[in-house]
């Protein structure tokens, strides 16, 4: 009978996709057809930021109205209560048709709604939970500080309690799309003298309050998608609070397991669904016949590393998929996939970097070259980002197998 209802429920998505999408043939071409752009860290303009953010949540509001928008989420917000195999069967759908991609609702979507889902008041609930999966609210994270390193529990910012308020001062770092979003996820430190990991409060900020101060950081790629944010003397209401005061650091704990997660499910949904199309092995292979590579001893050897490499990310996210469909929290033990994805694409940069030699640094307009600049600039991101790789080696080390600090 599941197979059955999941079966009814493909037929309604691809009949919801047939109407509102077109299709889409996302093979391999022939070398020097078509785009060479590749799939991940493609840089944009402001203007071109926008529009992409515009077209993404036209998509996205269309889907939530369409009910696909939450799938598995409660009826009392917008959502379905499906399974999350339902959700990832419609994703592996949906990335049959051409729509804009969502990646500027990743952080909301798989990130701040399940943490404001398991610790937000009900208020809270009600009014950003809905909002935040049909794309008309963008979040970000105020996380990452300067001084803080990998110790998120090292935070500076301050929030002091001043009557029913919070007045919020500090700075935090690396917040993507932050000025984008309408609402932060905020970490702060509550109590000065109590234990790191018990001093700290979670808020969910606003981004419109007088005080807050954002600079973009340009990254190498071109692009500003991070920033820098300053936060001098913000008042914040109490009830925008995230747990109890002094007991931010188990929400925090939920937040990030959701972002490793997130991220080591490939950027496009459970699974890996999205990995291939963000590195294709396929197009590297032709790369390599295109340039007369394919026989040599050394990069053949490299390519079947890079290849098991893309498996080996590719089924680490589907078993963290399968673990989290069958009921489990994640916990630390979802930094595995988000390392063995950052390790796979890093290696596949190096490997095409390789390859190419000078040409992926020179634009001489040669197709399948200078494009790939982008990946090799900006996925070293992915060793930094939610979680370097050394500290989520220790997580797995410490939490996961038990072995000593």
């Amino acid at each position: 009978m599941a197979g059955d209802a999941l079966d009814e429920f493909r037929a309604e998505a691809r009949a919801f996709l047939d109407t509102h999408a077109e299709p889409v043939d996302r093979s391999i071409g022939r070398w020097g057809e078509g785009s060479d752009a590749v799939g991940a860290y493609q840089m944009r303009d402001a203007e071109e930021d926008r529009a992409q953010i515009e077209r993404a949540r036209e998509w996205r509001r269309t889907k939530y109205d369409g009910g696909f928008g939450w799938i598995s989420g409660p009826r009392r917000y917008g959502g379905r209560e499906l399974s999350l195999q339902h959700e990832r069967a419609f994703l592996e759908l949906e990335s049959l048709y051409d729509v804009a991609p969502q990646t500027v609702f990743g952080s909301g979507i798989g990130i701040v709604a399940p943490t404001v889902l398991a610790h937000g008041p009900d208020w809270m609930k009600d009014e950003y939970l809905a909002p935040i999966h049909r794309g008309d609210v963008i979040t970000c994270q105020f996380l990452s500080e300067p001084d803080a390193g990998s110790d998120l529990a090292a935070v500076r910012t301050r929030a002091e309690a001043d009557g029913d308020d919070w007045v919020i001062s500090g700075q935090k770092v690396w917040s993507s799309n932050a000025h984008h979003a309408a609402v932060g996820l905020l970490l702060a430190r509550t109590n000065e003298t109590a234990a790191k990991h018990q001093g700290l409060t979670t808020f969910l900020l606003p981004t419109h309050l007088t005080g807050i101060e954002m600079r973009p950081l340009r990254q190498m790629t071109g692009g500003a998608e991070f920033n820098e944010v300053f936060f001098d003397a913000v008042r914040l209401p109490d009830r925008y609070r995230l747990g109890a005061v002094d007991a931010g650091w188990p929400v925090i704990r939920t937040t990030l397991g959701n972002e490793r997660a997130a991220i080591g499910a490939g950027g496009a949904g459970y699974g890996g669904a999205g990995l291939a199309g963000l590195v294709p092995p396929a197009r590297i292979a032709q790369m390599m016949r295109h340039f007369g590579v394919d026989h040599d001893p050394l990069l053949r050897q490299g390519f079947a590393q890079l290849y098991t490499g893309y498996e080996l990310a590719r089924y680490t996210a589907l078993r963290t998929a399968a673990a989290i469909e069958a009921g489990q929290t994640p916990g630390p033990w979802t930094a595995t996939a988000k390392l063995a994805l950052a390790t796979h694409m890093n290696r596949s940069a190096s490997f095409v970097a390789q390859v190419l030699g000078p040409r992926i640094c020179a634009d001489s307009g040669e197709w399948g070259t200078y494009a790939w600049l982008q990946l090799l600039l900006g996925v070293v991101g992915m060793r930094i980002g939610g979680g370097t790789d050394e500290i989520l080696r220790n997580t797995v080390a410490e939490k996961v197998l038990g072995l000593p600090r």
